[in-house]
C-alpha cells in the first residue's frame, strides 16, 4: 500500500455486509469503531494488504494500482487507530514513502480519543540503506524508529541516529518477536504493519500476527505477480477467524483476527 494514499483517499460508500449488514454507507468514524480492539494496553498486531482476485499482491511491481478510493479510506482508519505504523525498508523504497503526517481531522480524532497527535513511524531494515537526508526522517512529525540488527554496519548505524531512534532486535536477521517487544516497551503496543511480503512472512513464521486486514481489489491480473507474504513456510500454519466483511464498488474489505 502506498504511503501516499492517505492524500488520495476519497468518500467512496462502504457498507457492511457480515456480520450485522448496514443499508447506509459508513461514515470515518464508524469504520474506526469497526476496527477498534477492545484493549489496547495488551499488544495487538494488524497487518493490511491488497490483493487481486487471482492472489497477486502488486500491479506493474506496485500494490497502489490494486487499490481503489474504499481501500485508501480503511488504510487512513488503520493508521488513525495504530500507535506504530510498521514497514520494511524495501516497501519504503518501491513505494515512494516520505514522511508520514495524518491530516488535522485524523490528528483531532486521536487527540479526542485519548492517542498521542501522531502515530510513530518504524522502518525495518537489516542493512540499513536508508538515507537520513530523506523527508521520511527530517520532516517526521514524531522522531522515527529504525528496526535493525545487532550486526547492521556501524557507520550506518551512527549516521541514521542523528535523525531516528535505531533499535536492534535479533543478530543476522530481525526477529518479529523482539521487535514486537521493543515497541511495547517504549509505549506503541498497538501496531500497523504495511508490508512487505518478506516482512509479513517472518510475522507469520514468529506467530505474533493478530490481525489481516486484506481488500480484495476486483481485477485479474495473471502473470508472476507476488503473494502478500513471502519467505520460507512457517513449521505450523497460522489460523485466523473472519471477523468483518465489507463491501465498496466491487472491492472486499476482509478483517481476519486471532
Amino acid at each position: 500500500m502506498s504511503e501516499q494514499s492517505s492524500e488520495q483517499s476519497s468518500e467512496q460508500p462502504i457498507v457492511r455486509i457480515w456480520p450485522s449488514p448496514t443499508l447506509e454507507a459508513a461514515d470515518d468514524d464508524e469504520l474506526a469503531a469497526w476496527y477498534s480492539v477492545e484493549d489496547r494496553s495488551a499488544p495487538w498486531v494488524r497487518v493490511n494488504f491488497v490483493s487481486s482476485l487471482d492472489g497477486s499482491a502488486t500491479q506493474n511491481g506496485l500494490s497502489a494500482g490494486l487499490s481503489g478510493a474504499a481501500d485508501h479510506r480503511v488504510f487512513d482508519v488503520l493508521r488513525r487507530l495504530c500507535d506504530v505504523v510498521v514497514v520494511g525498508a524495501g516497501t519504503v523504497r518501491a513505494e515512494g514513502y516520505g514522511a508520514m503526517r495524518l491530516d488535522a481531522a485524523q490528528t483531532a480524532w486521536r487527540v479526542a480519543n485519548g492517542l498521542r497527535a501522531q502515530p510513530a513511524f518504524a522502518i525495518v531494515s537489516g542493512r540499513l540503506d536508508l538515507d537520513p537526508a530523506s523527508t521520511i526522517f527530517t520532516a517526521a512529525p514524531v522522531r522515527p524508529l529504525v528496526i535493525t540488527t545487532d550486526d547492521a554496519p556501524g557507520d550506518r548505524r551512527q549516521a541514521l541516529a542523528a535523525v531516528a531512534d535505531v533499535v536492534s532486535c535479533g543478530s543476522g536477521t530481525v526477529d518479529p518477536i523482539l521487535m514486537i517487544a521493543a515497541l511495547t516497551e517504549r509505549g506503541l503496543p498497538q501496531v500497523h504493519c504495511e508490508g512487505g511480503p518478506h516482512l509479513f512472512g517472518t510475522m507469520i513464521t514468529a506467530g505474533v500476527v493478530d490481525e489481516l486486514c486484506l481488500t480484495l481489489s476486483p481485477l485479474l491480473e495473471a502473470g508472476v505477480g507476488p503473494r502478500i507474504s513471502g519467505g520460507e513456510s512457517p513449521a505450523a500454519e497460522m489460523s485466523l477467524g473472519l471477523a468483518q466483511v465489507l463491501e465498496s464498488d466491487g472491492s472486499l474489505l476482509l478483517r481476519y483476527t486471532r
